[in-house]
């Protein structure tokens, strides 16, 4: 077996205890989306229950992402203090306490629940990336296909049954938000002993080559790849955001019923399960991925030129071109977080830049798609905003895909004990695909 420069690559067979850490991998993936995506298809609802208006409804719809990004930056400090794996076990637990939260009746409690449970979401979103960078370095790109699949699907769950839970458990909205407390209970189970069994200090668990010079956020700041990797990261996640909060209130003002408007946005996701797939594979084999960048931003303008023009007239057409290109460009996102980094240090800042930037940044463009909408009174702005986002997603994700790496040039020897024989400033460690 050879990697994309021809360098012979041998990949360890699985232990039981990788397989079960793969396991937890899934279990964790399948609950970072499902306490964001009910929210969309539930809005109505909550807002005619609650009395919210537009621009607190798209502050809720919003509220998710905008944790995801500002409260990122304290997964590595939480690892540093406790360890990887505890600190992803405990964020179930919180996780856990938020879905929990929102169930008590007023409206203080449905969003400080909704950011008990996004601060959750953020320290899995940057810690599950480093986790497969260290304890999977043979086979990334195969762990990194099962997470973003995990996820995606679990997103597509939840919007596209939330409200026909919501309607078998009452017609209210709480317990179509309730009920993803659930697999949250399980994962949480599941990672209980990591809890009792701690790393005893993130470092411990790193090679010896990266704990001897751990990189920070603030060194990356100057990488102009570490920005272009951030950016492209917060544009696909901006549009992405955008559809699973305001999509289902597009068709039902072209005259779909909520269920309908439901079913066509966990269309999106549940056709995303093949790029999720496919896409961690073809990136970790070919040392460029631009290619991947063209084809998702074609795939997704195609589908939001579909929905702005003729809506009703061919909605499946459009919602599967959408999604095809939306979770095409996301678990293409995590791969240019691990292709990019070079080494686990680099991974692990690179990892929090890009999601506490990026998702801070891409907390924008729902609350924008809200806000131009109540404005205007139609959905034209909002749709031509988000049509109009894919062009810097194509710039800025064509620079990033570009074959290089953050991490310095290392002697053969160095390289080779950190798994990233061959790797310079220029050209990106190999990667194996798990092939």
């Amino acid at each position: 077996m050879t990697d994309h420069y021809g360098v012979s690559v041998s990949r360890p067979r699985a232990t039981n205890s990788d397989l079960l850490l793969i396991a937890g991998v899934v279990l964790v993936a399948i609950n970072l989306r499902p306490a964001a995506a009910s929210i969309g298809p539930l809005i109505g609802r909550i807002e005619r229950d609650t009395g919210l208006s537009s621009g607190w409804a798209s502050a809720l719809t919003t509220l998710p992402v905008l944790c995801f990004g500002l409260l990122a930056p304290l997964a590595p400090r939480l690892a540093k203090r406790f360890g990887v794996r505890s600190s992803i076990a405990g964020a179930m637990v919180v996780l856990l306490a938020g879905i929990t939260l929102r169930l008590l009746p007023g409206v203080a409690f449905l969003f400080v629940g909704t950011a008990l449970a996004g601060s959750a979401i953020a320290t899995g979103n940057v810690l599950l990336p480093v986790l497969v960078r260290r304890d999977f370095s043979g086979r990334t790109s195969t762990v990194m296909a099962l997470y973003s699949t995990a996820l995606i699907g679990f997103a597509a769950l939840a919007a596209g049954v939330s409200v026909p839970l919501a309607d078998v458990l009452g017609g209210g909205w709480r317990g179509g938000l309730g009920i993803w407390a659930a697999p949250v209970a399980v994962a949480a189970l599941a990672w209980a002993p990591s809890l009792v069994r701690r790393e005893a200090t993130a470092s411990s668990a790193l090679p010896d080559d990266v704990t001897r010079e751990r990189v920070t956020v603030s060194a990356l700041l100057r990488r102009p790849l570490a920005w272009q990797v951030t950016l492209f990261f917060a544009v696909q996640s901006g549009g992405f955001y955008a559809t699973l909060a305001w999509l289902p209130s597009i068709f039902e003002s072209h005259g779909a019923s909520q269920s309908h408007a439901g079913l066509l946005l966990s269309l999106t996701m549940v056709v995303g399960l093949l790029t999720a797939l496919t896409v961690p594979g073809l990136a970790g084999r070919k040392a460029d991925q631009r290619p991947l960048v063209i084809g998702c931003c074609a795939l997704t303008a195609a589908g939001l030129a579909g929905v702005l023009v003729a809506p009703m007239s061919a909605p499946y057409l459009w919602t599967v071109l959408l999604g095809l290109g939306q979770n095409a460009a996301f678990p293409l996102a995590l791969m240019l977080i691990v292709t990019r980094a070079g080494d686990v240090s680099h991974t692990e800042a690179l990892s929090t830049m890009t999601q506490s930037i990026g998702y801070a940044l891409g907390a924008f463009a729902p609350l924008a798609v809200g806000a131009i909408h109540g404005a205007a009174h139609s959905w034209t702005p909002s749709l031509i905003l988000l049509l109009a986002l894919v062009v810097p997603e194509l710039v800025i994700g064509l620079a990033a895909a570009r074959d290089r790496v953050l991490a310095p040039q290392r002697p053969a020897g160095a390289a080779g004990a950190a798994g990233a024989a061959g790797a310079t400033a220029d050209r990106p460690a190999p990667v194996s695909a798990g092939r």
